[in-house]
């Protein structure tokens, strides 16, 4: 091979090796600079939690539980009222949630939130229910007193404030249909019902969910006209298009799906409550607004229902700004 050519082949390969430095140089740098970013993070936030023997931790169950804004919300609520309390979120199977709970008092924590799919499957282990959570049949907030578990429903008292103060919205006299039967749909319905609603449509996969719940709810609240039906089926799609409120009250949303699949049912004058608030815009509610549809994702019902353990569990009033300004911030920490 001729010289010329074995140079410039010579020098075409260090130039390929200095280009692969500089691309590792800059990916380490990269990495160095997020992982510097990420241990700033972590320090500050670890100067603001003065963690010592005497801190009393509660925390959520969950699963998922990752993307929870619980305990950004509660930390923030503790550190504004000078509370020795720490929030933390535990990711906890179904088949371990009796082991969870049931280690709430041997660990000495002082009480817990439960959030999909926890909430009726915790009432069997409690050892004492509110009047609240006993007729619900779901329970939201766990105290522990004197070694004994007792349950407790805060979401129906969130769900409330958050339908009336945010989304402006008086069920009296309303039809109202509700995806999804569940621990929070039942939350949905034992707040709606007593609030004088005509009529209630719930639709679940599986269907035999929905039409227990109804005969439930029938039960309870005989004045409310209540049916069950398919979900995602033609019949529920002619329901939303005559009622005035939807509830999503499953999970579908949270990793981009739709709990509907034709959203020409979505109309002016309907207001749809997604519970989801990460993504705080689901599609549904994007759905929503395209069709000049008020739409209110879940972040205020968490806000409102999480303020009322806080004052279980500590005796105090909680400070709601913060816990909202917190709340929105963790979510969009997220997106």
């Amino acid at each position: 091979m001729p010289t010329g050519i074995v140079a410039a082949a010579g020098r075409s390969a260090e130039r390929r090796m200095n280009l692969m430095h500089r691309v590792e140089n800059d990916d380490s740098r990269r990495v160095a600079k997020k992982q510097k970013r990420g241990d700033m993070n972590l320090q500050s936030r670890m100067e603001n939690l003065q963690i010592d023997s005497e801190t009393k931790l509660v925390g959520v169950f969950g699963y998922p539980v990752r993307h929870s804004a619980s305990p950004a919300m509660h930390n923030a609520a503790f550190r504004a009222c000078g509370l020795d309390y720490l929030y933390l979120a535990f990711e906890v199977k179904p088949e371990r949630l009796r082991d969870a709970l049931l280690g709430l008092p041997a660990l000495g924590i002082c009480g817990a939130n439960l959030t999909m799919p926890h909430k009726e499957k915790a009432v069997q282990y409690m050892n004492e229910l509110s009047e609240e959570a006993a007729s619900i049949g779901a329970i939201n907030t766990v105290v522990i007193e004197s070694g004994k578990l007792e349950g407790y429903n805060t979401d129906i008292e969130g769900f409330v404030k958050s339908l009336s103060e945010d989304a402006g919205y008086a069920p009296e006299g309303k039809k109202v249909v509700i995806l999804g039967a569940g621990g929070s749909s039942r939350a949905v319905l034992f707040a709606l019902a007593p609030a004088g609603v005509s009529e209630v449509i719930i639709a679940s996969k599986p269907f035999k969910q929905a039409d227990e719940l109804a005969s439930e709810i029938a039960r309870k609240f005989p004045e409310v006209k209540i049916k069950a039906m398919p979900f995602n089926s033609d019949s529920i799609r002619e329901e939303i298009s005559s009622c005035s409120l939807l509830v999503n009250a499953t999970p579908l949303g949270m990793k981009g799906e739709i709990p509907i699949s034709n959203t020409e049912c979505l109309h002016e004058g309907l207001t749809v409550y997604d519970l989801i608030y990460t993504p705080p815009s689901t599609l549904l509610l994007e759905e929503a607004k395209k069709r000049g549809a008020q739409a209110v994702n879940g972040l205020s019902m968490l806000v409102y229902q999480g303020a009322a353990s806080f004052k279980l569990w500590t005796g105090k009033e909680p400070p709601i700004s913060v816990m909202k300004q917190a709340a929105r911030e963790a979510v969009l920490r997220q997106t």
